[in-house]
């Protein structure tokens, strides 16, 4: 029987067997929308005809074969509209799919519709729910694709992270994610935002599934073997760590404590008082670069602009070039002494976000847990921890060094299966 909680690995396996058809798979996961995306608005442009047409054309072979995917709409894509969340887009329609969108279809996924966005990925909020409490924000500019994930409606989705904006939705809806390093995957067909930051990321139900979707994404992608050790990691809480509410902190104490009792060494990383500025120092490039590629939208549609977005202009109209090229080089020269401090340790662990999902939907918190780590171009996963029945996601986020994801995902791996196996023998 097909469930919609099942992970992408298994219904691919499922299909390229011949357990199952991409027909079946979708017919299910349709049910589930047709059921609940009236309450969660997952959805900007969604069509089960489409979806229908296209498992039915579909060959059941690739390394998604027959797995439903939810696509944020930022993404360009031919069979639905593209708009941002902006009404200057409204029906928007490319003519062609984003070179993500078709390395997708060419590993045999279904594509499901469009996820609401925040306004350009930036802050202005769309009207999708938290699965685990409707009065709730599931999170910033990738929440569409996430709460769909949340909700049964696809087995992957794609976002895109340019401060927080995967991570966050990740760990207020409990799902496994993945932030590649900067530049490993390409963004064309991709609406920028902050290109120093801007990177395209996925939201899965293992982190098997999170290394699925890299061998997809990106070319010669390779995990390498990690030697049978216990692994080293370092819990940094960086230097906003008064933020993290006593709820999130315990959980995240007790999940390091848990990886020690597995026999893993998990030590503190006190990063020195110069990475205070960082949080700063990204935010100061993310307004400049967010004004820059939005500059036609402001110069002729300004009066459709959010105001979050007019605040964005504003902060960047009263910064200097040269405060924000000593930004730049600030984090520029910071990054080597990061790299040189986390060299021992096969990846970090600390905060995804400070708190569970506020309530309401028109603020998603702070994201500085993310970016600070983001603001190097790091790679970042999301495990959700386990909790009560009842109880509001938390996430463990856990950091790899430039470009070393592949032992970053085998490291996760490793770490989730811990954390599983202890909640699995606790009940």
């Amino acid at each position: 029987m097909i469930r919609p909680t099942l992970d992408a690995t298994s219904l691919s396996e499922a299909v390229v067997s011949g357990d199952t058809t991409a027909v079946a798979i979708a017919e299910t996961f349709l049910e589930r929308i047709q059921a609940q995306e009236p309450d969660i608005q997952a959805f900007v442009a969604f069509d089960a005809r489409q979806v229908r047409a296209d498992a039915a054309q579909n060959n059941g072979r690739g390394l998604l074969a027959g797995v439903p995917v939810g696509i944020k709409d930022i993404f360009d894509t031919a069979a639905y509209p593209t708009q941002f969340f902006s009404p200057i887009y409204t029906d928007h329609q490319p003519s062609r799919d984003a070179h993500v969108v078709t390395l997708l279809r060419q590993a045999g996924a279904l594509i499901m519709g469009k996820t609401h966005t925040t306004e350009f990925a930036y802050m202005h909020t769309g009207p999708t729910r938290n699965p685990h409490d409707l009065a709730r924000t599931p999170g910033s500019s990738s929440a569409g694709s996430a709460a769909g994930m949340a909700a049964g409606f696809f087995a992957l989705a794609l976002g895109t992270q340019t401060a927080g904006s995967l991570l966050k939705p990740a760990s207020y809806c409990g799902l496994f994610a993945y932030k590649p390093s900067l530049g490993l995957v390409s963004l064309e067909g991709v609406k920028p935002l902050a290109p120093s930051f801007d990177t395209v990321g996925w939201y899965g139900r293992s982190v098997r599934d999170l290394h699925l979707v890299a061998r997809v994404l990106i070319p010669g992608f390779a995990v390498p073997d990690v030697e049978r050790r216990p692994l080293r990691l370092g819990f940094c809480r960086t230097a906003r760590w008064d933020q993290v509410d006593s709820e999130v902190a315990h959980d995240l104490e007790q999940a390091a404590d848990q990886l020690r009792s597995a026999g893993h060494q998990v030590s503190e990383l006190q990063l020195p008082d110069e990475f205070a500025g960082v949080f700063d120092d990204h935010l100061l490039i993310n307004d400049c670069e967010g004004a820059r590629s939005l500059t036609k939208e402001f110069q002729q549609h300004r009066a459709q602009l959010s105001p979050s977005i007019l605040a964005m202009f504003e902060r960047a109209a009263a910064t200097t070039w040269e405060q924000e090229t000593a930004a730049k080089a600030r984090l520029a020269k910071l990054g080597p002494r990061l790299t040189e401090l986390c060299q021992p340790f096969d990846a970090m662990l600390g905060a995804s976000c400070g708190m569970v999902a506020p309530m309401g939907l028109e603020s998603t918190g702070p994201s500085d847990f993310i970016k600070f780590w983001g603001a190097f171009g790091w790679p970042q996963v999301n495990i959700p921890l386990a909790r009560a029945k009842g109880s509001l996601p938390i996430g463990l986020q856990m950091i790899g060094k430039f470009r070393d994801d592949g032992r970053l995902l085998r490291t996760a791996g490793h770490v989730a299966a811990v954390l599983q196996s202890t909640t699995q023998a606790q009940e």
